[in-house]
């Protein structure tokens, strides 16, 4: 413990010299001590989930504390290399190696193994490894949702699976149909089995998700509710069997509802500007953010939106003016291209949490944006992460698309 204080006071006393705290934690990684290791294991999630850089060499070395003998240092390495989203790439092989490894000595119901640590350790490096997209996750995950210990954990990782669509959706529509609506305690398990499912984007999930929105609806569950049916606009045409629910919903008596049940429509019946009306008016409410996506998604035949999608721009909320200028651009084009860098360019200065909307435009505008380019220029020489909540996977978002929009300048 002592040993550790002062190494933490170290870290904090090298801040943002990361080359020499690397050096530092490799050491540590690398050290006799498996209690310096096992410390160094967070100190070192710590310094990646704050800082930028080349962090390969740190995510090996992290892959390499996965000892078979020692489940309680791999369930902290594997939790650590989930947290680390597309960085932890690196460890991807080391994470399959070690879930094979638990399911040949512990059996393939490993995912609800007795032992604790056993089971912690195995269900952590499965849901790392998921998140990478990785199908040697799968047979785990389906494991974890058929049995009843600890599903949830797997339906929060099932969404990266996409190419598993087929296996996984009976199941996660199984789950959602159990859910009680009328028990409040419910709805973060449901929000998650909507999101997989929403994720997963597959024609046989309609049902389900249609029986989701009308149960929501039933208890009141408005915003599981919205969910739902942005859940179901997500699959487009192919949830046409939902529209009976659908329609009277977008003159429901919550507005957020109104409003997704609006966009909702658009999708399934394919003609997106028929709702064009309906958006326009519910750009007044509360829920512009979501109407202005809605409306910059449908493109020049949201036209009648423009004059109050423009009277946003001058909105106290700073989101408010992203959306509405994001909205402007997709919809509007070149003509508005001088009011919209300006709009998005000043948002970004007040409020760096917009940065990864704002370089989505900025992507999507192309050589209309090349005023922009020496603020994407500075973005890449802050070491610091930035970008929506500074989390790992944002920030590497806003770093490949700052590298990918300079090109085509």
């Amino acid at each position: 413990m002592p040993t550790t204080s002062l190494l933490e006071a170290f870290h904090t006393l090298l801040d943002d010299r990361v080359p020499e705290r690397t050096a530092l934690l490799t050491e540590q990684l690398q050290g006799a001590d498996p209690a310096m290791r096992y410390d160094a294991i967070r100190m070192a999630r710590d310094l990646i989930s704050q800082w930028r850089g080349d962090h390969t060499g740190l995510v090996v070395l992290l892959a390499g504390c996965f000892l078979p003998e020692d489940a309680y240092t791999c369930a902290s390495v594997a939790e650590a290399l989930g947290s680390l989203g597309p960085v932890s790439e690196p460890a991807r092989e080391a994470l399959a190696s070690y879930i094979e490894a638990t399911r040949a000595s512990h059996g393939p119901h490993v995912w609800a193994s007795p032992d604790r640590l056993v089971r912690r350790a195995h269900q952590e490096a499965v849901r790392a490894l998921a998140r990478l997209g990785e199908m040697r996750a799968l047979p785990s995950v389906l494991t974890g949702l058929d049995e009843a210990t600890d599903a949830w954990r797997a339906v929060q990782v099932a969404g990266h699976l996409s190419g598993a669509a087929g296996d996984l959706t009976p199941r996660l529509s199984k789950l959602l149909a159990e859910v009680d609506f009328a028990d409040p305690s419910q709805s973060m398990s449901a929000g998650a089995l909507v999101s997989a499912l929403g994720q997963l984007a597959g024609p046989m999930d309609a049902r389900a998700l249609t029986s989701a929105v009308t149960a929501t609806v039933c208890h009141k569950q408005w915003h599981m509710a919205v969910s739902a049916l942005n859940a179901l606009a997500s699959l487009g045409p192919a949830a046409a069997c939902a529209l009976e629910v659908v329609r009277p919903l977008a003159d429901a008596q919550d507005i957020s509802v109104r409003a997704a049940a609006t966009a909702a429509l658009g999708e399934l019946e394919g003609d997106a500007g028929r709702v064009v009306p309906r958006l326009v008016e519910l750009l007044e409410s509360h829920r512009h953010h979501e109407v202005a996506y809605v409306l910059g998604r449908i493109g020049p035949a949201a036209a009648p939106a423009l004059p109050r999608l423009r009277k946003m721009l001058t909105a106290d909320h700073v989101w408010t003016r992203v959306h509405a200028a994001a909205a402007l651009w997709d919809i509007g084009g070149d003509a508005d291209a001088p009011i919209v860098l300006e709009t998005l360019l000043a948002a970004w200065a007040e409020n760096d949490s917009t940065s990864n909307h704002v370089l989505a435009c900025l992507s999507r505008m192309g050589p209309a944006a090349r005023p922009a380019l020496p603020r994407i220029r500075e973005e890449l020489t802050l070491l610091r992460r930035s970008g929506r909540f500074r989390s790992i996977t944002n920030d590497e978002e806003l770093q490949a698309a700052c590298r990918s929009i300079t090109p085509g300048f």
